[in-house]
């Protein structure tokens, strides 16, 4: 996509009300200095979004945990307590089964902190 389509997509959002006064002269700045286009799919080095950056920084945690420290992990990602997502485990054990086998595939392969 050119300059001029990022441009009228940028003026067509402004103009419903979608892109604020601000956002839309940083968008429009950013894209007349030759920075990446604000629509463009493969955009390289755009910063990722922060659900991107939660899960990356999703780590098992060492001091709030009963078994391998997931609940407490994902707690503190999610800003939820981690009795939350214990009772949300064992529910999904007691009802499908499938509680322990997300437990200990993200026992395995979420870091420790």
């Amino acid at each position: 996509m050119n300059d001029a389509e990022e441009l009228h997509k940028l003026a067509d959002l402004h103009a419903r009300g979608v892109l604020n006064d601000e956002e839309f002269a940083k968008a429009k700045a950013r894209l007349l200095n030759g920075g990446t286009a604000p629509f463009s799919s493969a955009s390289p080095g755009a910063a990722p979004g922060p659900n991107v950056n939660a899960v990356n920084g999703l780590r098992r945690a060492r001091m709030d945990r009963w078994i391998g420290g997931v609940c407490g992990g994902i707690a503190r990602a999610t800003g939820l307590d981690s009795w939350v997502w214990r009772l949300i485990f064992t529910v999904l054990f007691l009802a499908f089964g499938s509680g322990i086998f997300l437990y200990i595939l993200l026992w395995i392969f979420v870091p420790e902190e």
